[in-house]
């Protein structure tokens, strides 16, 4: 392995995900091992603009491996988005000699990396970090198995209380762009019925749906709603639709937002982060840039950062069946 590189950089940005500090604490750790000091970026590419950095060692990680969000701290940057802030970025890093940087993020946290990349020819690593799973090159990104673990015990504890009252519940999870939370909580707690962006269920089925469960002697409902839903403008306007046509149904609406993002991560997402950490330090002392570390198949592996990026990570259509199946 080559280790000309002396000083790595470290990054978390965008949406933070539990796990998030379990991959800090690899890298760093990692950097350690192979003699490699680590600088913390705080604020992500914010930070780097304003020059918010500090040397990290490996005393600097205790006891976070179990801790949700970022020590590191994240932020989202318009000037990161413009040459200027870019090669304010840059000039940051050459002057406290650094000579790598290492990103825990999503796909527009990759974009940025890929684009300082190409403009300063700056070895540039990306670990996936989002709840959401959308990275293609990746079977799992970080935060996502603690979050789907989430989803599933809340939508547990709301089907105590719609069982008590008879009420028909749409619960709304994260998924702008993709339901892969919405489907696998959905198909674990037993929803019955699932509406993510990549399937237009409409509403007129939805109804026909919901009124087969009535008759088939179900006296309540869970419908778990990706944010990025196509069906209605938003959850709130699918329950006043389901309301007035179904009106022997108790209809609420319960967002779980950010709580989502929260929390200790699991015992996968620690594995995950470690094993992603340790792996992207080794390929930047070895000269691979513009990449991202994944896990496909339980081996780590690698992907282009463009192609993680513009790649379609595919919803799983034996799922859907397993969905519209276990509805019955």
């Amino acid at each position: 392995m080559g280790k000309s590189l002396k000083r790595i950089g470290l990054l978390t940005s965008g949406g933070d995900a539990p796990g998030m500090n379990a991959a800090i604490r690899a890298v760093v750790r990692s950097c350690t091992f192979y003699n490699v000091e680590c600088v913390g970026i705080y604020r992500g590419y914010q930070g780097l603009i304003e020059g918010d950095l500090m040397l990290l060692n490996a005393r600097s990680v205790n006891n976070i491996i179990n801790k949700g969000g970022t020590i590191l701290k994240s932020a989202r940057s318009n000037e990161f988005r413009t040459k200027a802030g870019r090669k304010k970025a840059y000039e940051n890093l050459k002057e406290a000699n650094v000579d790598g940087l290492i990103v825990i993020g999503g796909d527009g946290s990759f974009t940025g990396g890929m684009k300082f990349n190409k403009e300063f020819n700056f070895p540039v690593v990306g670990i996936p970090g989002t709840i959401d799973n959308d990275i293609y090159g990746t079977n799992f990104t970080i935060g996502y198995d603690t979050a789907l673990n989430t989803v599933v015990e809340a939508i547990d504890k709301i089907r105590d209380t719609a069982s008590s009252h008879n009420r028909l519940f749409f619960v709304e999870v994260m998924g702008r762009d993709a339901g892969f939370i919405a489907l696998n909580a959905g198909v674990g707690a037993g929803a019955e019925e699932i509406l993510i962006p990549e399937e237009n269920l409409g509403l007129e089925r939805l109804l026909d749906s919901l009124k087969r469960s009535k008759r088939s002697g179900k006296s309540s409902s869970i419908v778990v709603v990706a944010e990025g839903d196509k069906i209605g403008k938003n959850v709130f306007e699918l329950a006043d639709y389901v309301n007035e046509n179904m009106p022997e149904y108790d209809v609420r609406v319960s967002v779980l937002g950010h709580m989502q993002r929260g929390g200790a991560p699991s015992c996968f997402d620690r594995v995950l982060a470690s094993r992603l950490g340790v792996k992207a330090v080794e390929l930047i002392l070895d000269g691979k840039t513009n990449i991202m570390v994944g896990l496909v198949n339980n081996e780590v592996v690698t992907t282009d950062l463009e192609k993680a990026i513009k790649g379609h990570h595919s919803i799983n259509k034996e799922l859907l069946k397993v969905s519209d199946i276990m509805s019955t």
